[in-house]
């Protein structure tokens, strides 16, 4: 276990601190804060994984804008999870969603005014989207079908088929629309939870978020399929380098090589 980097466990007070408020306010119960603690401890673990893997010792301005947009989307689990077994404040829960969804067009301009941008920044960022539109499905899908799970799921599925596939783990072009489509299922489905709109119209909303991210997926998953055997190759030669440096079986020992 690498060791614990400020940034995770500022992130872990923080959590905390805003579910002591968030309970106070509006009251969470036993499944709001058993989500709610779940989020925050796991968060604080993965964050330490990756800051150790990435070689980075303390968050940019830009990763503390996306420390408290995780914090928040802690937040809306922490609801979601409570809706379950009873009523929440929907006014509450769509505010919180909403400032998250706006403070995502603020880490992004924070990292390119004060030269910080990095791939751990935007990997952080992107699975902070990630996890708070699969949790928005698991709110929204009591009432539109579960369907709609789908799109929470998608993500999740490609991260598993990528470890059964190796293909996909290839490099992608960069591509804007990725990050536009991701908004508009945010958008999307704050809508729907608000349930201010016809059934019908969320219904088609939401049908044509989840065709717009079925292609967005589907345009890269094409792409990396023609690109396989470069990707292939380029797999077996870092298996390769690693036999060599460690002296596994089909290998040189690195102070032999």
């Amino acid at each position: 276990m690498p060791p614990v980097r400020p940034g995770p466990v500022i992130g872990l007070i923080l959590q905390f601190a805003m579910l002591a408020l968030l309970s106070a306010a509006v009251g969470l119960g036993p499944a709001g804060w058993a989500a709610g603690i779940a989020y925050a401890l796991g968060s604080c673990v993965l964050l330490t994984r990756a800051m150790h893997t990435a070689g980075l010792v303390a968050f940019g301005p830009a990763d503390l804008v996306t420390l408290t947009r995780a914090a928040l989307v802690g937040c809306v689990t922490a609801l979601t999870a409570a809706s379950f077994a009873g009523d929440v404040p929907v006014p509450v829960l769509v505010g919180i969603t909403v400032v998250a969804l706006v403070l995502d067009a603020v880490d992004g301009k924070v990292a390119r005014r004060t030269a910080t941008a990095s791939a751990f920044g935007a990997r952080f960022d992107m699975e902070v989207d990630a996890f708070l539109i699969l949790v928005l499905s698991c709110y929204v899908f009591p009432a539109a079908g579960s369907w709609v799970l789908a799109i929470g799921a998608m993500r999740y599925v490609y991260v598993v088929a990528t470890w059964l596939l190796p293909w996909l783990r290839g490099q992608l072009f960069p591509r804007y629309w990725r990050k536009v489509v991701a908004a508009i299922q945010g958008i999307v489905l704050a809508t729907a939870a608000a349930d201010a709109l016809p059934r019908p119209v969320v219904v088609v909303a939401l049908g044509g978020a989840l065709a717009l991210l079925t292609e967005s997926f589907g345009r890269d998953v094409v792409y990396l399929w023609r690109h396989r055997a470069a990707t292939t190759g380029a797999i077996r030669r870092a298996a390769a380098q690693t036999r060599v440096m460690t002296g596994a079986p089909g290998g040189v020992r690195g102070d032999r090589a």
